[in-house]
């Protein structure tokens, strides 16, 4: 359940913000508690610049919300940038915010492609802890990721990098990215028998179009498993704020390449779904889709990125938007 425990209109630089207090959500196993979206840094030093990612976050935590979700390979597609740009921002935010670091939970990940190719060694991850610690000024991460499986390397060796980094006090809590069920079985029955400490945190790609890979096996595990699930592209790339209803609409944005392939007929269903449902409810279809998934069996809170002070105060109200259950069957019928 999700509830504002309180609210109250607030002005930020010309922005009208509604704040409030949300009930959190437990993380899974892992003993933390995180709000119900989750600021995605993939933007941060992409399509936002340092100055937009710091009003962001600033206006992410007066909204209540705690959670900010990042990489150690973002942003580094962008021409410039070497990877690490995300994290570097956030922690020059950190450096100067006016949250104390304990109310601020950090996810970042390890293993995407910095020039060594994807690979969860051992060796690879305790030096890359250190670097992502260093960007983003911290002496510890809330939770570390595996961001990709490595066939390479088994799980007991990359589970006993992150049970060190523990025993140090460097992480607090390990998860993983992109795992289908039964590698992540696997790495459950690998941590019990080593005697290792398991993944608590999944974070796999769930959104309105895209759900074939989480819903069904996946899913019933990670609730079977009590396990903290964090959806990435919950919004499909931007797909799912309604703002792309052509290829017209693309051409020309940073994410053309990636919205293009949602724009087919199962994509234009979705799009009516969430017209119908937001001349109901008054409510955004980027608002609808994140309600929509924070009613799903599994889901802990989905992951929203912003680039703007508009666009955040629409992620903070989803938190808070319920959805009927007509307007649920509509929604699951339309991305079926």
């Amino acid at each position: 359940m999700v509830r504002a425990a309180f609210c109250r209109i607030r002005d930020f630089n010309s922005f009208t913000l509604l704040e409030s207090v949300m009930e959190m959500r437990r993380l899974g196993k892992t003993g933390l508690s995180v709000a119900p979206i989750v600021i995605g840094g993939n933007v941060f030093g992409w399509t936002a610049d340092e100055k937009t990612s710091f009003a962001i976050l600033d206006a992410f935590f007066d909204a209540g919300l705690n959670t900010i979700d990042t990489a150690d390979v973002y942003s580094s597609w962008v021409p410039g940038n070497k990877g690490g740009d995300s994290e570097e921002i956030i922690g020059r935010w950190l450096s100067q915010a006016k949250v104390s670091r304990d109310k601020a939970l950090i996810v970042t990940k390890v293993g995407s492609d910095m020039g060594q190719g994807k690979t969860l060694k051992e060796t690879y991850i305790l030096k890359a802890v250190e670097d992502s610690l260093r960007r983003l000024q911290t002496d510890y991460i809330d939770v570390y990721l595996s961001h990709w499986p490595d066939e390479d390397t088994p799980h007991e060796e990359t589970l006993g990098a992150y049970a060190k980094l523990k025993q140090q006090g460097k992480i607090r809590a390990i998860g993983c990215s992109n795992y289908d069920a039964k590698l992540l079985q696997a790495s459950f029955d690998a941590a019990e028998k080593a005697g290792l400490p398991r993944y608590d945190v999944l974070q796999p790609e769930y959104n309105l179009y895209e759900r074939s890979s989480f819903e069904g096996p996946l899913a019933d595990l990670c609730v079977k498993e009590d396990i903290g699930v964090i959806t990435y592209f919950s919004l499909a790339a931007g797909f799912l704020t309604g703002k792309y209803r052509s290829k017209s609409d693309t051409q020309g944005r940073a994410r053309e390449g990636r919205v293009s392939k949602y724009l087919d007929d199962k994509g234009l269903r979705i799009l009516a779904a969430l017209d119908k449902v937001s001349a109901e409810t008054g409510a955004k279809p980027a608002e609808i889709s994140l309600a929509w998934l924070l009613r799903k069996k599994g889901v802990t809170a989905p992951i929203a990125s912003a680039t703007s002070l508009s666009q955040l105060e629409s992620l903070a109200k989803s938190a808070t938007l319920a959805l009927s259950d007509d307007a649920m069957a509509l929604l699951d019928q339309a991305g079926a």
